[in-house]
């Protein structure tokens, strides 16, 4: 008859409620964070409308409402750019920051798992040897798609990341067209 070490069992709680506030710690920063780059881009557009509202109101011939929306656009399509490359940094930093936490998460339960495999080995060598190869193809199977899903989230934060580089160079160079040449 097994029993249940409860010394064991409050310390696997006590490290999983770890995980957890580390978790909920790295969702309620990578928060903190947007609602500041949130705030502080609606304040940079807020002030750069304002300023060109009033450029715009002082405009006395067509020909220099063209070039004043252009000299407005650029810098606005700067700040955009801008924002979407924080924007992309701020996701990517909070996925890194959580896929850390859930793989040294998933080495303590493959450590764990081992070392149950190896005690009931020895406990029980006959029955344990059935246990044993069933839990390490377990390990083994779970081990592999951890890594796979490791894998494609690489991936696709390099793809996320390549089509953030190709949109800011198109907006880039619309907005360059977009300003009058001299």
């Amino acid at each position: 008859m097994s029993t249940i070490d409860l010394e064991k069992l409050a310390e696997s709680q006590k490290a999983n409620a770890q995980v957890m506030m580390t978790l909920v710690r790295t969702a309620f920063q990578g928060l903190e964070q947007l609602s500041a780059l949130n705030l502080a881009a609606s304040r940079e557009l807020f002030n750069s409308s304002a300023n060109g509202a009033q450029q715009l109101l002082g405009v006395k011939d067509p020909q220099q409402l063209g070039e004043i929306a252009g000299a407005i656009a650029r810098p606005n399509v700067d700040k955009l750019m801008e924002y979407a490359r924080n924007l992309y940094d701020l996701s990517a930093n909070m996925q890194r920051e959580i896929t850390s936490v859930m793989e040294d998460q998933y080495n303590n339960v493959r450590h764990n798992a081992s070392g149950l495999i190896e005690k009931t080995g020895l406990a029980s060598p006959v029955a344990g040897d059935v246990f044993g190869s069933a839990m390490k193809q377990m390990v083994n199977v779970t081990t592999t798609a951890f890594e796979n899903i490791s894998q494609m989230a690489k991936q696709m934060t390099d793809i996320v990341d390549t089509n953030v580089k190709a949109a800011n160079s198109a907006t880039a160079q619309a907005a360059a067209a977009l300003v009058p040449k001299k």
